[in-house]
């Protein structure tokens, strides 16, 4: 660990930097910089060759290449100089057009050209595309990625776990059997759909001045369509357009995403709370590993850390993203800059997401399945047949079957013996006690075992 992160305030920077590095490009303040760099780069270069004004048709081919240099990958000597503006503009979107001017300059543009660098654009013409960027390649960069793993191993495990059966406990009690296969396909099938939710969410960009309606443009050029122009441009980032706005974006995109995005963790809280449950059990093993410590007092203790480490960070992450939903939507009037500081936490909540899938995939690697201990459990329940039994009875017209087994099964436990006693003992045809005679817990699973390898 280096001495920064060391005595990093936020543990993200700190005691989990290597976990999160993948973050680090797109949500660092370097990060930031790059993608409003970006976004400024482009826009000249929409402006000279869409919006095809004619006093930037004769740019010269350096200044080009220079524009095209901004609107690539993020270089950190631009970071260092933008920050080092920053200290005499005070104003973090302005040191992004200086340091822009004073490079394409460099490359040989004329001063009338250098006008068009930030041409009619407000800060948040901006900083709402730099952020739709970032959050875009968040998305498809790292955290789709990251599910779609994590979804294929929860499949795998669905699969190869199929028919292996389990007692469900429904409050806590036991409950009709399932297969550990099903429960796992229950959680696969859920992400699957949550994070699709997440994948469809609309990103949005707009970039029509100070107030959302073309001042400026129309003041210069009344000849263009300056909606259009914009339009164009936003869609050229491969987002999508937003033609009504004040001077932010209103961010409902955003709280759309974080919406999503707390779904997802939030069936990921519920599959590690479980998790945690059926290690309590005995239902799952971990594998212990050579030279790590559980307790500094109990040498025995293997614990289900990963696993508790996922739901606080879930937690965490979720906490902010709902803030992040109800909070970036809201601004009074044309404009408050109650955004600008959240915003630029967008980074943490997915820092902590991104945490909490890392510990989820350590977890089920180390997971060892005790089937004996399952099927010890199932043995020792046979009055979870009584579902089974009294449902049979209600089909052939038995009189009170339903009170029959609660007088025979609730609150006690009935053994194997006793159960097919009592089924010997009921007036339906001999085939049916037949077959009654021989379900047990074990193969009381319905078409769970279907269902596991349906996902």
């Amino acid at each position: 660990m280096t001495d920064a992160a060391l005595h990093a305030l936020s543990p993200l920077d700190g005691r989990y930097m290597d976990k999160v590095a993948d973050l680090r490009p797109l949500f660092s303040e370097a990060g930031l910089i790059g993608f409003r760099l970006q976004v400024e780069a482009r826009w000249v270069l929409h402006l000279a060759r869409v919006a095809a004004l004619p006093e930037l048709a004769a740019l010269p081919q350096t200044v080009l290449q220079s524009l095209e240099g901004f609107a690539g990958p993020h270089r950190s000597a631009d970071a260092v100089a933008v920050k080092a503006i920053e200290k005499t503009t005070n104003h973090d979107v302005k040191a992004v057009e200086y340091h822009l001017r004073h490079t394409l300059a460099s490359a040989g543009a004329t001063p009338a050209q250098l006008e068009f660098v930030h041409f009619a654009c407000t800060s948040e013409d901006i900083n709402n595309l730099a952020y739709a960027l970032m959050m875009a390649a968040a998305r498809r960069e790292v955290l789709q990625p990251r599910l779609q793993r994590l979804d294929a191993t929860l499949t795998r495990l669905a699969h190869e776990h199929a028919e292996l059966p389990m007692l469900s406990r429904t409050h806590g009690q036991s409950a009709s059997p399932t297969t550990l296969g099903k429960e796992l396909a229950n959680v696969a099938h859920r992400l699957r759909r949550a994070s699709g939710q997440l994948a469809q969410v609309g990103i949005l960009g707009k970039i029509n001045g100070a107030v959302g309606n073309y001042n400026a443009h129309l003041a210069a050029y009344p000849e263009v369509d300056w909606p259009q122009v914009a339009r164009s441009f936003v869609e050229a980032l491969g987002l999508g357009f937003n033609s009504h706005t004040i001077q932010i974006e209103p961010h409902d995109w955003i709280a759309e995403y974080c919406d999503t995005l707390a779904r997802s963790n939030t069936v990921l809280i519920d599959f590690a709370r479980d998790v945690w449950g059926y290690v309590s059990l005995g239902y799952f093993r971990q594998r212990a590993v050579a030279g790590e410590v559980g307790s500094s007092t109990m040498p025995h203790k293997v614990n289900p850390i990963d696993f508790e480490n996922a739901e606080g960070n879930l937690g965490v992450a979720n906490a902010l993203l709902r803030h992040f939903a109800e909070k970036l939507p809201v601004s009074r009037w044309q404009r408050d800059l109650t955004d600008s500081t959240v915003l630029r936490n967008l980074g943490v909540a997915v820092g902590h997401t991104l945490l909490a899938l890392a510990s989820l995939e350590k977890g089920l690697s180390r997971l060892e399945v005790d089937g004996a201990r399952m099927a010890a459990d199932l043995n020792d329940n046979w009055e979870v047949l009584g579902e089974a039994i009294q449902t049979v009875m209600r089909r052939y017209g038995v009189p009170d079957a339903y009170e029959q087994l609660k007088s025979l099964t609730r609150g006690q436990r009935v053994d194997a013996a006793k159960m097919r006693a009592f089924v010997e003992g009921l007036p339906l045809p001999a085939e049916v006690r037949t077959r009654m005679a021989s379900f047990t817990p074990a193969s009381y699973i319905g078409l769970a075992a279907q269902l596991a390898r349906d996902v």
